[in-house]
């Protein structure tokens, strides 16, 4: 290839994140420590709840499954999802020893369809997880109500979703837990790592406990400057927790959250009008429902654009521009077929979703010269 690679997701690391990494490598301070007490501590204000409302973790999946466990999920249960997420939202209930039940989606924001969920409920239901997908609020007045009526704990899926509100309150404070991702492609990253929001302190220092081995106390504080104190094992855990090396960057990245939104919400507005007369269906941009963290950009190719879905990625990568799909419907894929009876087609609109859209790069680390490319190139693929 003549032109530099359009790396789909690329995050913006900046010197203020290098220099906080050396920071911890000189100071010999790798795993959990003051830093990641540090990134809980900016993250709860951003969220605007307590300190002692949250957890940093090592991914959202383990943020799912720990919250899942706290919630008092297990072996018999039923948890409501939805058909178009990742896989971990999926997995996540599965690790939990519970049985994930899934509904299909709404056509314009690919949430959760609310009414579906009401159908799907059994004795066995326990819980909703509810996905923020592309960072648009799903109707959690709609949701709230459901669980309340069933007696239902809620889950909010937010990888997708950390600027996000709905009317005005910050999602991930409507359930009962709210998990966050900090992977390499979300709008502020910890290279890998997770985030727990929770309406009691108890549940915060369960999942704490249970994201390190089930030990009453972590490294930093047993080999503080007050010296060694031992600990006990209270539950048999997993090894979830957070390192400082990874909340070193962490806490610049929060640092430029919003000025980074703002990035985000001007070229979802250029996409928008660029795109407008293309033969596919985009993104919705925010409504009455709330804030959008504006987190992708997927576009659904109709049957009259000129090539089909894969046949765009494989012609945009050839050209330099990596892109991606969120996501192939859960029912599509082997595992879940064979394991739980799934057929796509019981999801339509999931299923559609799935074979028909496309991710373009889209992150504040683009530079004016790539964002003509994206433009340029999709104009020009889809229209002949």
């Amino acid at each position: 290839m003549d032109k530099d690679y359009i790396v789909f997701g690329k995050p913006e690391i900046l010197d203020a994140e290098i220099d906080e990494v050396v920071d911890s490598l000189r100071k010999n301070w790798l795993g959990t420590g003051p830093k990641v007490k540090r990134f809980e501590q900016q993250f709860a204000d951003y969220k605007k709840v307590d300190f002692s409302q949250v957890a940093a973790v090592n991914s959202c999946t383990a943020a799912l499954h720990l919250s899942l466990l706290a919630a008092g999920i297990r072996p018999g249960d039923e948890v409501i999802t939805t058909a178009m997420t990742f896989c971990a939202t999926v997995n996540a209930i599965i690790h939990a020893g519970a049985t994930p039940v899934l509904v299909d989606v709404l056509p314009d924001t690919f949430n959760i369809d609310p009414a579906a969920i009401e159908d799907r409920i059994t004795e066995s239901t326990r819980a909703i997880v509810p996905v923020h997908y592309s960072g648009n609020p799903c109707d959690m007045e709609a949701i709230m109500k459901i669980a309340s009526r069933h007696d239902l704990k809620v889950i909010e899926d937010c990888a997708h979703a950390l600027e996000s509100d709905f009317r005005g309150q910050p999602l991930g404070t409507f359930g009962d837990y709210g998990c966050f991702s900090f992977y390499a492609t979300k709008n502020i990253t910890t290279g890998e790592g997770g985030m727990v929001i929770a309406k009691s302190p108890e549940a915060i220092n369960r999942i704490k406990t249970l994201a390190l081995h089930g030990m009453s106390t972590d490294a930093w504080a047993r080999f503080s400057d007050d010296g060694y104190k031992h600990y006990q094992v209270t539950q048999a855990g997993f090894k979830y927790n957070m390192m400082d090396l990874q909340a070193a960057i962490g806490i610049h990245q929060l640092e430029r959250i919003e000025a980074n939104w703002e990035k985000r919400r001007a070229l979802f507005a250029r996409y928008h009008q660029a795109f407008a007369d293309l033969p596919v269906q985009l993104p919705v941009a925010e409504d009455d429902m709330g804030r959008s963290a504006y987190h992708l950009f997927p576009i659904l190719l109709h049957d009259s654009a000129a090539v089909s879905r894969d046949e765009f990625m494989v012609k945009a990568h050839n050209e330099g521009i990596g892109t991606g799909v969120h996501y192939l419907s859960i029912p599509t894929h082997e595992f879940y077929k064979n394991a739980f009876g799934w057929n796509e087609n019981d999801f339509p609109v999931a299923q559609t979703i799935g074979q028909s859209t496309v991710s373009l790069p889209f992150s504040p680390s683009l530079g004016e010269s790539e964002i003509i490319r994206i433009i340029d190139t999709t104009r020009r693929i889809l229209t002949t």
